[in-house]
């Protein structure tokens, strides 16, 4: 197939690590690896743009150029990732209509709650409109499978398990002793955590955690806690971490996906609120890793850790569930080391994006004009 791939809320490429960004690079990826050709027709980037009218002619220009780009290019079909009230897809709907493509969207999200915001209506109208005109569209969260099905016929709606690469993700005894070495880590288990130090629920909860975790560490035997990630939040963080735990709060920085492995190969438990977090990528690939996970039981974390099995699941801001269960953890070495192995099978099981996406791909193949190879 020849594909136009856009993603309006994020771009592929963008410097800015996130889970949409890890999702919308994992697809691109996947449709090159299996053989397709992909054009990016445009990095317009819509979050919050109908609220910004000095970029309206940008928007204009970027449907001239990304319109010359798909005829010259001569796509089977468009694929957009991402669209929702706050990013719609102010190009795919229309430029697939003057040119005669199929329309497909990945993640759409649809929320009528947005409509009766004077702020976020245009956004809620628009991207409904894209919604509507998308011939299929498809879904890693089964909320928005939901909320989708309140106006798109079912036939025209797939959902597909969220996944990574579990090769990529794998423990390793070598790299967890030399990450316990590089960490000064004697015989204490440690929990990790990982997560962007952005002023918003990914700090909140960072916030949330260490000052819990200033309880625990009064009841529970001695551990380390380790954190990957940066972000304008990160001195307020550390300063936090120093006043409720000091001496034992590392702090990684940030560290490039392809090495994450090994950050995770020298943990012995994954913990992370994850307020309101819509899936959470850290949770595959720290089970992939053998961990088992420690967050709230809200947003999409439920579908990506199998309760009480690869991980425990608290009701949010719960600090003594939250206390007792890191404790029972730190405390039982068999526990975490069974529930570890369950997780990393769970992962290779359930959410191996290799398999998960060649349903996405068959039904792509459905839609597009050309003969599948």
């Amino acid at each position: 197939m020849r594909i136009c791939f856009y993603a309006p809320f994020k771009p592929v490429g963008h410097p800015n690590p996130s889970g949409d960004l890890i999702i919308a690079t994992s697809l691109h990826d996947f449709l090159v690896s299996r053989g397709h050709q992909v054009l990016i027709p445009s990095t317009l980037r819509s979050r919050w743009i109908f609220l910004k009218p000095w970029l309206f002619p940008l928007i204009i220009k970027e449907r001239i150029l990304a319109d010359r780009r798909t005829r010259e290019f001569a796509p089977d079909l468009w694929l957009s990732y991402h669209c929702y009230y706050k990013s719609p897809d102010l190009l795919g709907a229309l430029l697939c209509k003057k040119n005669n493509l199929p329309y497909c969207i990945f993640q759409g999200i649809y929320s009528t709650k947005q409509r009766r915001s004077l702020k976020a209506f245009p956004g809620f109208y628009l991207n409904r409109h894209s919604l509507l005109c998308a011939d299929h569209l498809f879904t890693n969260r089964k909320l928005d499978l939901q909320n989708l099905k309140r106006i798109i016929p079912p036939e025209h709606l797939s959902y597909i398990k969220p996944g990574i690469s579990p090769d990529t993700f794998s423990f390793d005894m070598n790299k967890r002793n030399k990450m316990r070495e590089k960490w000064k880590i004697t015989d204490e288990p440690v929990i990790l955590s990982a997560a962007m130090f952005r002023p918003d629920v990914k700090s909140q909860g960072l916030s949330w955690m260490i000052k819990t975790l200033a309880e625990l560490s009064r009841a529970a035997p001695p551990f380390k806690l380790i954190i990957a990630g940066d972000g304008i939040e990160r001195n307020r963080l550390m300063n936090l971490a120093e006043q409720h735990l000091p001496n034992r709060v590392i702090f990684t920085g940030r560290i490039k996906r392809e090495k994450m492995a090994a950050f995770y190969s020298g943990g012995d438990i994954f913990a992370f609120p994850g307020i309101r977090e819509s899936l959470g990528m850290v949770f595959l690939e720290a089970q992939s890793c053998g961990l088992p996970v420690v967050a709230f039981d809200n947003g999409g974390i439920p579908e990506v850790v199998q309760r009480d099995e690869t991980g425990f699941l608290i009701p949010p801001f719960n600090r003594q569930s939250f206390c007792m269960t890191l404790q029972s953890l730190l405390l039982d070495t068999k526990l975490r080391q069974k529930m570890g192995r369950t997780a990393a099978q769970f992962v290779r099981k359930n959410h191996n994006i290799a398999h998960n996406y060649l349903q996405f791909e068959r039904i792509l193949l459905k839609y597009a004009h050309a003969p599948a190879n």
